[in-house]
This record gives structure tokens, C-alpha cells and sequence, in this order.
């Protein structure tokens, strides 16, 4: 497998496709796309994330970039902090979800966003060039350490006007944590001891060796499911490794569904914004995430604007319209009020004021928000052009629903939606349904990979 260069910077297996050669390359060409400002840096945890964080930061000053290392810390903290000192960039070593041997760097600007296809590619031309210019030895850049920043951040987070800490205190939540040994077992606990929480950590030491695949999805959190009804928690919580994606877990040991953690706080953030002069009744979500967070928006007097998939596109459509909230589907949060990013520190301070002003379970909690089921699957299509094919499915499908291009094909009917995207990296079409019913949502994902592979034998 080749190193992943793509809107969300880069990525590949450490020794094999991420060398200390590639990070050098795009980390050199990072200071000099930031005309050698200052530039913050954190890492997930991983255990190859501080050789790297080394590399990073010596090639950084040797631009003559004055360097601000947060140390081990969610990718939502170097947004914020990139935001909050008024740095040129940032940079988040990490791999996200990605499994132990990968690594990689996040790349942001200098408004706390990530870089969006025109600067990544701007950004990918210096890289490509054959010399970089270094500074001299009297203009090197200054290292300074900032490992307190993660208390900034719990102190945002704690200042959203939503956000009663004594309320939630009173309440003395019981709850298992699963930060995977990564970045969110220093920052969550934190938190949520502040919250008056009774905290039941799991995997939190922060070692770099991932306790499970660290994707937040159920088939990787059986171990916390059992642990909540072991322990008759309130809540169980999964973050991934670099903290921008919140799962939960109900009372029951029960996924309370990645799609829901969106509902949840738009519900929660939409109840009390109505009646409020806001400059724009819109919420931003992407293609991809449930008609539930439309459905809440649409009953509080909201439209839903829905953008290609990745956090770069949410995040600049809320800024342009002056969202009030938005994120994605897997378990990502944008709330503006403290930065334009996925934050699952945000997710989890607002769904447990939304608990204690709710006053019951989560699970019952869940059931007060409108019933939809997700199935995905994805169809190799071997060396067609993914473009023709969903051309092809476009056309047997134009007047059976609305139509959407604008990443992929998704076609909405009255009661469901099909997404189909190709991959950037392997030769698929990913497909994602959604329905009122489960059987419903299967079957049109059935359906579309016969339609992709009938037109693959055309």
C-alpha cells in the first residue's frame, strides 16, 4: 500500500510508507506554506508518535518555525490551540482510527480549520519540489512546551453557555470510559472527574498499544458494553484514538449509535437556541449522517444543509452561514462556541447536560428521537471507472428520487436515502442506506451492489 496523501494529510505504515523521509518532505513544506511561523504540534499517543513528534519539531525549527508542542493530545486541542495562540498552522500527528503501525500528520491552517482541497494542494506543490530552503543556525526556530493546554481546553469546553457543571454534578453519573490507550485517556478522565463523574476507566494509560482495533464502532466495543452492565453504569463512552469522534453506550450495555451522537446534541443545542435571534436557522451535517438530525431540525424551525463527507466541508459551511451547530454522522460534534472542529470533548460535556436536564436513561433518551437504521456495504468494481458506474446508476435512477452529485451519488426517496461514493484508495463504491426499517435499509444496499455489479458486467 502506497503512503495516503488526501484532505485529511497524510498517512501510511511507520517504516514502510511513513519513512522519516516523507515527514521531513511534507513537514518542511509545511513551515514554508506557513511562511515559517509559529506552528503547534500534538501527538495521539501512539507509540511511534514521539520519534515523530521528535522529527516534526526539529525539522519545524530548522525551517525557522518557532514550535508550541502540546504533548499527547486530542486533534480537537491543536485546533484550538492553533486558534487560541494565534499560530500560523498546526499539526496533529496522528493516524485516527487507523490501527497501531500507521501514523500520520493532520495539517491545519491558521484559523484552527484543516487545510481544504485548494490549500492541500498548494501545499502538496511545495512538497513536491526538489530542494527545500532551511534557516541559517542564528534563525532557528524556539521550542516551547505546552502540555497545560489540555486544561484550555476542558476550561472551553466548560464555558459553553449551555454547560451547567453543578447540574450535572448533582446527577453523579456513573460512567465506563474506553479511550483505547490513547489521547483521551489524559484529557476525558480530567473532564469528567470535574463533572462530579464516577469514572470507571478502561484502557486509559495512554501507552500507544491500542487494547482493540480503535475504530469506535460496536463490533469494537463489546468489551465496554459488558463492562456498563457489569459495573451499572449510566453511560459508557468511546472516544478514538485522537478524540474527535464520541460513541455511547446506554445503561443496557447497548450502542446508542455513532449517527445518534449528532442527534443527540443538535436536539439538545436546537432546544436552546428556539426563540433566540440566531444569524442563521441552519445546522450543517454531510451527506452521509442520519435524516434524524433533519427531522429534529426541521421540528425547531431549522433547515438542514448537507455537505460533501469530511469535517473541512461541515466546518466551512457552518462558518460561512453562521451555523449554530453541525458535525458528521461518525460521531463527530462541531459546536462553534468553542471551535470549528470535531470535538468529542464538546460531544461529551453537552450529552451529559442533556442527560441531567433530561432526567432519565439513555436509553430512553434515545427513544424520544425519530427511529432510523443505517446499513453500509461496499461493491469492488475491479478496473471500471468508478465516475461511469455511478453515472450509470444516476441515470436508471433520475426520476425515481431527488438526486445529488455533489460527493458521489445520493438519491433520496420519500422514506430513505442511498449514498454511493467510490473510494479514493481501493477500486469500491462504498454504499451507505438509511431507512425506518432495518430490513428496508439492507435491502437497498442489496439492491444497489446488484445494479453496481450488473453495470461492472456491461
Amino acid at each position: 500500500m502506497s503512503l495516503m496523501v488526501s484532505i485529511s494529510g497524510i498517512r501510511g505504515i511507520v517504516g514502510s510508507t511513513l519513512t522519516p523521509e516523507v515527514i521531513v518532505k511534507y513537514t518542511s513544506a509545511f513551515g514554508e506554506y506557513c511562511k515559517r511561523g509559529k506552528i503547534v504540534i500534538g501527538r495521539d499517543g501512539r507509540i511511534t508518535g514521539k520519534s515523530i513528534g521528535h522529527l516534526v519539531s526539529s525539522t519545524l525549527l530548522q525551517m525557522g518555525c518557532d514550535v508550541t508542542a502540546l504533548g499527547i493530545c486530542p486533534t480537537p486541542s491543536v485546533a484550538l490551540a492553533v486558534e487560541k495562540t494565534r499560530a500560523a498552522g498546526g499539526i496533529s500527528i496522528t493516524a485516527s482510527h487507523n490501527p497501531m503501525m500507521w501514523n500520520g500528520l493532520k495539517f491545519f491552517g491558521r484559523t484552527g480549520l484543516f487545510l481544504d482541497a485548494l490549500e492541500n494542494r498548494d501545499l502538496w506543490a511545495i512538497a513536491d519540489r526538489p530542494s527545500r530552503s532551511y534557516a541559517p543556525w542564528d534563525k532557528q526556530g524556539k521550542h516551547t512546551s505546552l502540555e497545560s493546554f489540555l486544561d484550555d481546553h476542558i476550561k472551553a469546553v466548560l464555558s459553553i453557555p449551555y454547560i451547567q457543571p453543578e447540574l450535572i454534578k448533582k446527577r453523579h453519573f456513573k460512567v465506563v470510559l474506553d479511550c483505547v490507550n490513547a489521547a483521551g485517556g489524559i484529557i476525558v478522565p480530567k473532564l469528567l472527574k470535574q463533572l462530579g463523574c464516577d469514572v470507571v476507566e478502561m484502557n486509559c494509560d495512554v501507552s500507544g498499544v491500542f487494547s482493540h482495533t480503535p475504530e469506535p464502532i460496536p463490533e469494537n466495543l463489546t468489551d465496554l458494553c459488558k463492562r456498563v452492565r457489569k459495573e451499572k453504569a449510566d453511560i459508557g463512552i468511546a472516544v478514538d484514538p485522537d478524540v474527535d469522534r464520541l460513541v455511547l453506550i446506554n445503561e443496557l450495555g447497548e450502542p446508542f449509535g455513532e449517527e445518534y451522537t449528532i442527534a443527540n446534541v443538535v436536539k439538545f443545542v436546537l432546544n436552546k437556541e428556539t426563540g433566540r435571534k440566531a444569524k442563521s436557522k441552519s445546522i450543517v451535517v454531510n451527506l452521509s449522517t442520519t435524516r434524524a438530525v433533519q427531522d429534529i431540525a426541521t421540528s425547531h424551525g431549522y433547515a438542514t444543509v448537507r455537505t460533501p463527507v469530511g469535517e473541512i466541508n461541515v466546518a466551512k459551511k457552518m462558518k460561512e452561514i453562521g451555523a449554530i451547530v453541525g458535525g458528521e454522522g461518525s460521531g463527530g460534534v462541531i459546536l462553534p462556541y468553542v471551535h470549528y472542529g470535531r470535538d468529542a470533548i464538546v460531544g461529551i460535556a453537552l450529552t451529559l447536560q442533556h442527560l441531567a436536564e433530561f432526567g432519565g436513561t439513555v436509553s430512553e433518551l434515545r427513544k424520544t428521537m425519530p427511529q432510523y437504521f443505517i446499513t453500509k456495504g461496499k461493491v469492488e468494481i475491479g478496473k471500471l471507472n468508478p465516475d461511469n458506474v455511478l453515472t450509470i446508476i444516476k441515470d436508471n435512477h433520475g426520476a425515481m428520487g431527488s438526486i445529488n452529485t455533489d460527493d458521489g451519488l445520493k438519491i433520496d426517496f420519500p422514506d430513505s436515502w442511498v449514498h454511493l461514493r467510490k473510494s479514493n484508495t481501493e477500486p469500491i463504491v462504498r454504499i451507505i442506506a438509511e431507512a425506518p426499517e432495518k430490513k428496508t435499509a439492507d435491502k437497498l444496499v442489496s439492491d444497489f451492489t446488484k445494479e453496481i455489479r450488473s453495470a461492472r458486467l456491461t
